[in-house]
C-alpha cells in the first residue's frame, strides 16, 4: 500500500490514526511535533501525511507550507486532521497546500475512505 506519516502531538490520536491506517495495509510512521514531522517527511518522503494543525512550536499549517515549498513533496498528499472546523480554517489549510481536511472527532471509516481517495488520485 502506501507510506503514511502521522504528525500529531496527541499520542492517543496519533495511535488511533496509526492503527486505523495500519489495518488498512499502510506503513505508518508517527512524529509528535512539526519539526520532527518535517524531518521524518524529508527522510522518508511519504505518499501521504496526516497532519494536526494545533501543535506546540511549529503548527500544522506551517509544516504544510514548508513542505509545499519543496518541489520534492509535490506528489505527497496532505490531510489536515484537526478540531478547527470553521470554514475560514478549511480555507486556510487549503491555501497552505492541504489536499483534504478532516475534523476531529472523526470516524475511522471516514479517514480510511479519504486516505484511499487521495492515494488513488
Amino acid at each position: 500500500m502506501a507510506n503514511v506519516l502521522v504528525v500529531d502531538d496527541d499520542a492517543d490520536v496519533a495511535e488511533l490514526v496509526r492503527t486505523v491506517l495500519s489495518i488498512a495495509g499502510h506503513a505508518v510512521t508517527v512524529a509528535t511535533d512539526g519539526e520532527h514531522g518535517i524531518a521524518a517527511a524529508s527522510a522518508a518522503h511519504p505518499d501521504l501525511i496526516v497532519l494536526d494543525w494545533m501543535m506546540p512550536g511549529m503548527t500544522g499549517i506551517e509544516v504544510c507550507r514548508t513542505l509545499r515549498q519543496d518541489s520534492s513533496f509535490d506528489a505527497t498528499r496532505i490531510i489536515m486532521l484537526t478540531a478547527k472546523s470553521a470554514p475560514s480554517d478549511i480555507d486556510a489549510a487549503r491555501g497552505a497546500g492541504a489536499d483534504d481536511y478532516v475534523v476531529k472527532p472523526f470516524a475511522p471509516r471516514e479517514l480510511r475512505r479519504r486516505v484511499a481517495e487521495l492515494l488513488a488520485s
